[in-house]
């Protein structure tokens, strides 16, 4: 014997119910089988609002009885043939006749008693199991249709209905001992009491129907067919990647299903439980696809973890006081006052102090609740000994769930670290007794995000670390991060294993933060959705957020910005910048942030500051590292210079020169800025402190690349003061000549001496042919007296977001 139930969504159609008919015709032919159904998908719901209609005396209960009379019309019509219908239509009558006297009655009455609503909720099943059978006939498939409320008899007590499970069992093998055929068709859900009244079984009550009738029958088998593959290691509307669990146990089972896997109600089938029968949960729309065997003693799960579930809707209560502290009995009368008020507890922490005590209950019963716990503490309320219960909504419940979960080490520290990586706080944990799952209490809105990384992070083998970045500025070079960010975050993912997500981004006085990420429309909405704010609230809000794998990466010039590297350093958030003023700042300064960022394990990256992307600090590392001495080096570190100077052939004037680099964005707001030399000078500075010469910015000889008078000015009358030192370029420009040789800007670096200025190279000179905006620096040590050289785009907005994305994914790995 097999017992076969079907659920709502199974037979929630005419096409539908065709597949369960051909499944059950399946079934039959490898032995005896009882099929078990549920109402048409709604059918219940349905009759519960005109039941409801009719109590109030709402005559529109009728048109909603027709509407159930033409749906079930239309199944009848689209799958049993001419010849058969007319003896199904009328039992289908003879019960929509049925159906609307007793609604008659409660219209008289005024009145919906649990009886009636149980008489009304019948029908459904009735005549979904009445049409399957017609069905089945039609096929020439012989079958019974069964009355299950002649086998299945109930007791009312505690307002509630249950089944007297030893009559139930004898009149169900009484029944079958009496019939030979090899299927039976039994309506789910409904049964009657000693007096032959109809009643229910309550939620699930298929499910109960269909484990009575397998330990009954004695049946090797119980299939759940529903419209799913089985049980899931998680959600797949949640987790796409989730796969069906081919083996668990009865136990494991409950414990998921209690947490939210609603393919198996526990109440419902602790009858095959207690007797051992398995279940096998198969999908009506993938009759031969994946299924689950929910079994006593399944195969050993890998990691011994089963899956993940989760409750959404959930209500946490605190009752908290200093007079619960060594007095018993505190948490036996909170429990008994929920339990008189009917409400389920879903989940218990209770503080070591006992002064605190917090339960998880469904959120829809949060306010009965709360009366009811204030209720029974109100004395000590009033003397202050306990506070009024505190009442939170919003949350959910995710669980883990598996065997033997006391013995796999790690397994927490494992959810922490997938819920820390992805930002996502945790509001309690609770291990069940039954060391079978682990329970984490978050916010709602968090719920989806922490089912697919705790599921990665223990049914993926590959996963990616979660690195939550925060950008400050947004200018040419931040909004070139964000949209290169976006580019290439699939490639990261795959080649490094990150999972880079803008977090949070600010202005000088905006700011906005998103869990989700940060991509280039939402940093663009910025200036209209972006908070009021500034620097040091953004950092302050970062530190407060704690994240896992924090990333701080600064694309200003801000001296204000800079100054707080310490704070985000002592608060273990990494630092990547383009701002040349802290590793430029006085030596004893920098030398504190380095130390800070190594005692706290974080890191301080800064390869932007000496030539944009062109690995130059990098390569001075790698250079030390392997034991090389520098010995010195001379550089081109201004993209602008370089182009000023290596374009300036006497032909036109200086001053237009400049212009043009101008108008092509390559100078400052105000060139000035660029001819002093204040930004080489940072960068030769930079430069000397990573060769090893502990330098100060006011020991470095510095010229700036052009005379005095140009700087005596303001931006607007610049170029009249450019045109005026053009003798002064005329004659660096000849005296280069003469010699054959090209001027440049220069950085030149020693162990005793630092400089930038104009110098004339000669062509045998690695630099000499450096044009453009191009950089360039040539690092000479003891083993490579020729020096190593290193040329490229040394400036532009997408050329510095490339080394800043670099920095990012060092601090990250």
């Amino acid at each position: 014997m097999q017992v076969l139930k079907f659920g709502g969504s199974s037979v929630a159609n005419a096409a539908n119910i065709i597949r369960v008919t051909s499944i059950a015709a399946e079934a039959a032919k490898r032995d005896k089988t009882i099929l078990v159904s549920s109402a048409i998908a709604g059918c219940t719901n349905k009759l519960i609002e005109i039941a409801t209609m009719a109590s109030v005396k709402d005559q529109k209960y009728k048109e909603e009885i027709l509407s159930l009379h033409v749906s079930h019309s239309d199944i009848i019509e689209e799958i049993i043939p001419l010849e058969f219908r007319d003896g199904l239509i009328e039992q289908c009558n003879a019960l929509l006749l049925q159906l609307n006297n007793v609604l008659e009655g409660i219209t008289l009455v005024g009145e919906l008693t649990s009886s009636s609503l149980d008489t009304v909720m019948s029908f459904g099943e009735l005549l979904s199991t009445t049409i399957i059978s017609a069905k089945l006939n039609s096929e020439g498939v012989n079958n019974v249709w069964t009355d299950s409320r002649k086998l299945i008899k109930t007791y009312r007590r505690n307002s509630a209905n249950h089944v007297s499970k030893k009559e139930t069992y004898n009149n169900i093998i009484e029944y079958l001992s009496a019939n030979g055929t090899r299927l039976y068709i039994v309506p789910g859900f409904i049964a009657s009491d000693a007096t032959g009244k109809t009643t229910t079984l309550g939620r699930g009550g298929s499910d109960y129907t269909a484990s009575l009738f397998a330990v009954a029958s004695g049946a090797r088998v119980l299939e759940i067919w529903t419209d799913v593959n089985g049980m899931m290691t998680a959600d797949p509307r949640i987790v796409p990647r989730a796969k069906t669990i081919e083996h668990i146990s009865y136990t494991e089972a409950l414990e998921l299903s209690h947490f939210g896997a609603k393919v198996v109600y526990s109440p419902t089938i602790q009858p095959v439980v207690k007797h051992s029968i398995p279940i096998v949960v198969k999908n009506t729309f993938d009759p031969n696809g994946p299924s689950t065997i929910i079994e006593s003693n399944p195969p050993e799960a890998i990691g011994k973890i089963r899956g993940i579930s989760s409750s959404n809707k959930i209500a946490l209560l605190s009752l908290e006081g200093s007079g619960m502290v060594g007095i018993p009995g505190y948490s036996a009368r909170f429990f008994t006052a929920l339990a008189k008020s009917k409400i389920d507890i879903l989940l218990i922490t209770q503080a070591s102090s006992i002064h605190t005590m917090c339960v998880a209950i469904e959120e829809p019963f949060v306010t009965k609740a709360g009366k009811a716990v204030d209720s029974e503490f109100a004395y000590e309320i009033t003397l202050g000994k306990v506070n009024p219960v505190i009442v939170e909504k919003g949350f959910s419940i995710i669980s883990l769930v598996g065997n033997d979960m006391k013995n796999q080490s790690g397994t927490s520290g494992k959810i922490f670290d997938a819920l820390g990586n992805a930002g996502i706080n945790i509001r309690a944990i609770a291990q069940g007794s039954s060391e079978r799952n682990i329970s984490a209490i978050l916010m709602e809105e968090d719920s989806a995000a922490a089912v697919k990384v705790v599921h990665d992070r223990f049914f993926v083998k590959a996963r990616n670390k979660k690195i939550h970045l925060f950008i400050a500025g947004y200018g040419n070079v931040g909004k070139s991060l964000v949209s290169l960010i976006e580019e290439q975050k699939s490639i990261i993912a795959i080649e490094r294993g990150l999972d880079i997500s803008i977090c949070g981004l600010s202005t000088s006085s905006l700011q906005i933060f998103s869990k989700e990420g940060i991509g280039h429309s939402k940093a663009e909405n910025i200036y209209k959705s972006g908070k009021s704010s500034n620097i040091n609230n953004f950092i302050r809000d970062i530190v407060a957020l704690s994240p896992c794998n924090p990333v701080f990466v600064d694309c200003t010039s801000s001296g204000n910005v800079a100054s707080l590297y310490t704070e985000l350093l002592s608060n273990g958030i990494s630092v990547v910048t383009c701002n040349k003023i802290a590793p430029s700042a006085p030596l004893h300064s920098w030398e504190n942030l380095k130390n800070i960022s190594l005692d706290k394990g974080v890191s301080l990256l800064y390869e932007t500051t000496a030539g944009a992307a062109l690995p130059i600090i990098e390569t001075i590392k790698r250079l030390k590292e392997s034991g090389e001495e520098i010995t010195g080096a001379q550089a081109i570190l201004s993209g602008t210079l370089n182009y000023l100077y290596s374009n300036y052939d006497g032909s036109k004037p200086f001053a237009s020169l400049i212009k043009e680099a101008q108008d092509a964005g390559y100078t400052e707001p105000n060139p000035a800025t660029d001819l002093s030399g204040t930004d080489v000078l940072r960068k030769c500075t930079i430069i000397s402190r990573e060769c090893g010469f502990n330098v100060e910015q006011k020991d470095i000889e510095a010229v700036a690349a052009a005379p005095a008078e140009i700087f005596e000015g303001d931006k607007d009358n610049f170029y009249s003061l450019a045109h005026t030192a053009e003798p002064f370029f005329a004659a660096k420009l000849e005296q280069a000549s003469q010699k054959g040789e090209r001027l440049r800007y220069i950085a030149s670096i020693t162990p005793n001496k630092q400089s930038i200025g104009i110098a004339s190279l000669s062509p045998d000179n690695p630099l000499y042919n450096v044009c453009g905006t191009n950089n360039s620096i040539t690092i000479t040590t003891r083993n490579y007296p020729s020096g190593i050289t290193i040329t490229g785009a040394g400036a532009g907005a997408r050329v510095t977001a490339g080394g800043v994305l670099n920095d990012i994914i060092k601090a990250a790995l």
